[in-house]
């Protein structure tokens, strides 16, 4: 409890700090006006140098916000999908072995192509007939060269022995020509009635002229033969009238490439027909030159079920260059059937190759976003398709760049596709517009943009 004494000391401590307070508002106010002028000065200078840097930071913020690079678009992409040639159906020569050499398409079907690429049957050896002259061709101009295809060579006088070759072959029912005694022709020609219309007699002739003897030719085929590696092939006569005159489709493809690679037996069955003084008007036994390609060899027959053939075709399939093509058939019931069976495969191997569409105009491969809502699409700026074989796997490549405009119609990359040896790209465009960001974006996105 506060006692009177000391709550009049309280009252007396007040008084005093009131008359100090009334003394120091009294000298405060009696201060210099000078000085109070400075201090208004300096207060509004401060702030006006506080307006003025906050009217600097905001201006730097809008100009940095409508000056700033913004990120860049957003692309994204979808390789376009991978089209698939049709599957070739090549078809199988109807006979009893048969095999099919491409040279020249190794790079569509594999290396083994100008090897053996297809066949059928056992591949043992079979009967040949006349395609037995083809190898009599080749071991006689082994023996006796022709310069060049046109070249003559030496002349051959055919004897009364050669004459008789004429009736003993025809009453076994062989091919014949005329040989009158005393005639005189080239090597080139007699080689040519041996091979055009396969004639029997001129094929013993030349072989005996050439070598002496009908012993001596068969040593030398033996000798040619083994030089060549056929070790499928048998000869036993020149003309191929014995059933024992044998070879396989392999040692035939490898015969044929030989034939085909000689100027003067290329040209010789080649030829359709010719008229030869002495042998007179002759008409090429392959019935199939110049259809499908064909350009030779040689056909054979033994009678019924024994129908065969050796060809060359030169076939055209779209590719930069035609394909050589060496096939056999042996052992075939009819003409007829040989025939249809080797156009067909020919036909069918042609159409095994083909183009591919793989891309077309304005399809689409992407699309472009950006943060302000300004979208375009990525497409293909043009068609483009594939030469191929069957349904070789095409595969399929993307390369886009960052382009330095994002306008319509610019070239932002590419598409490769590439199947077997060939290769296609088409551009890869913008398609529309992408707009710049308005002012209010930038200054409201500050986060997007680019630093």
């Amino acid at each position: 409890m506060t006692t009177p004494d000391r709550q009049t000391d309280e009252l007396s401590d007040f008084a005093e700090l009131m008359t100090h307070e009334q003394e120091f508002t009294s000298r405060r106010d009696r201060i210099d006006p000078d000085v109070r002028r400075k201090r208004r000065r300096l207060g509004l200078i401060i702030t006006t140098i506080c307006v003025v840097l906050m009217l600097a930071a905001a201006g730097g913020y809008v100009w940095w916000t409508l000056t700033a690079p913004v990120n860049a678009p957003a692309v994204t992409t979808q390789t376009p999908p991978v089209p698939t040639g049709d599957a070739a159906v090549v078809e199988t020569p109807y006979a009893s072995s048969t095999a099919i050499s491409i040279a020249g398409a190794d790079a569509y079907l594999g290396e083994k192509a100008s090897g053996i690429w297809s066949s059928s049957g056992t591949g043992d050896p079979l009967p040949i007939a006349s395609i037995t002259k083809l190898i009599t061709a080749l071991v006689i101009l082994d023996a006796a060269p022709l310069a060049s295809a046109d070249d003559p060579g030496p002349t051959i006088t055919f004897t009364r022995s050669d004459h008789d070759l004429y009736d003993r072959y025809y009453v076994q029912g062989a091919t014949i020509a005329p040989m009158p005694t005393g005639t005189s022709m080239s090597l080139h020609d007699a080689l040519a009635v041996m091979l055009i219309p396969s004639a029997s007699n001129y094929a013993e002739a030349l072989s005996s002229h050439i070598f002496g003897s009908q012993n001596a030719f068969l040593g030398a085929t033996r000798d040619w033969l083994a030089a060549h590696g056929l070790t499928g092939t048998t000869l036993t006569e020149p003309t191929g009238i014995s059933p024992r005159n044998t070879s396989t489709p392999a040692d035939l493809l490898a015969i044929g490439k030989l034939a085909a690679a000689h100027p003067a037996i290329a040209q010789i069955v080649a030829t359709r027909s010719i008229s030869i003084p002495g042998a007179g008007p002759l008409n090429n036994t392959n019935g199939l030159l110049g259809t499908a390609g064909i350009t030779g060899l040689k056909t054979g027959t033994l009678g019924a079920g024994t129908y065969s053939l050796l060809y060359t075709a030169t076939l055209d399939v779209g590719a930069a260059d035609p394909l050589a093509v060496t096939g056999v058939l042996l052992g075939g019931p009819t003409r007829e059937l040989v025939n249809d069976s080797v156009i067909s495969t020919l036909e069918s191997i042609r159409a095994g190759f083909h183009e591919v569409a793989v891309a077309t105009s304005g399809q689409e491969v992407g699309t472009i976003s950006t943060p302000w809502g300004s979208t375009a699409e990525l497409v293909i700026g043009e068609d483009a398709s594939i030469f191929t074989w069957s349904d070789t796997p095409i595969v399929v490549t993307m390369d886009i760049d960052t382009p330095p405009t994002y306008q319509d119609g610019t070239v932002v990359g590419k598409v490769t596709w590439t199947a077997g040896p060939n290769t296609v790209t088409a551009p890869v465009t913008i398609k529309g517009n992408i707009d710049p960001p308005t002012e209010l974006w930038r200054l409201t996105h500050p986060t997007e943009l680019g630093r």
